[in-house]
């Protein structure tokens, strides 16, 4: 889950250079937009939150976690709430804007600005203070269940497409 971070962290990247540029140009790109939608929607949330919800956070349910450990998963489910209700206002301003909709465009840089800086915070907050602690209430056995289960889930997801979308746009 951590490599996807990576490649998550390069869209962010991304995500704030058009920031930027949209901020000085008083305009955005609509199809460049709903290239990061894509990948946010697809990759971000489907895969990555996915596996974590539906896999490592289910696990995690049924061991007797610490207080800071439950604390920071419900945290966590939080945030991914907030993810997909930003993107999902990102996606409709994006609509109203390419439809003409001038109006829409501060609410696309707010979305995007707010994208920008959740990601950041909640790929560290993952990194450094749940992923590894919570692995020690595992198993080797169960760990290895549930990278065999994470395998599987990606089988039905098209992760080369997204590298291919950020390396296209990040030019590598």
């Amino acid at each position: 889950m951590m490599i996807e971070h990576r490649l998550i962290e390069r869209m962010i990247s991304l995500m704030g250079k058009e920031l930027d540029i949209m901020k000085s140009s008083n305009k955005a790109n609509s199809s460049l937009i709903d290239t990061i939608v894509d990948f946010i929607k697809t990759y971000a949330d489907h895969c990555h939150h996915g596996k974590e919800e539906k896999i490592l956070f289910r696990e995690l349910l049924k061991k007797d976690l610490s207080e800071d450990h439950r604390e920071i998963m419900d945290e966590l489910i939080k945030e991914h709430i907030i993810g997909r209700e930003t993107t999902g206002k990102l996606v409709e301003a994006n609509k109203r804007y390419s439809k003409g909709d001038m109006k829409a465009l501060p609410i696309i840089i707010e979305c995007m600005s707010l994208l920008v800086d959740f990601y950041p915070n909640h790929i560290e907050k993952e990194d450094k203070r749940f992923f590894l602690p919570v692995m020690s209430y595992f198993t080797p056995e169960e760990k290895e269940s549930m990278l065999k289960e994470g395998y599987l889930f990606d089988q039905t997801l098209i992760h080369e497409k997204y590298k291919e979308v950020v390396n296209l746009l990040d030019g590598s």
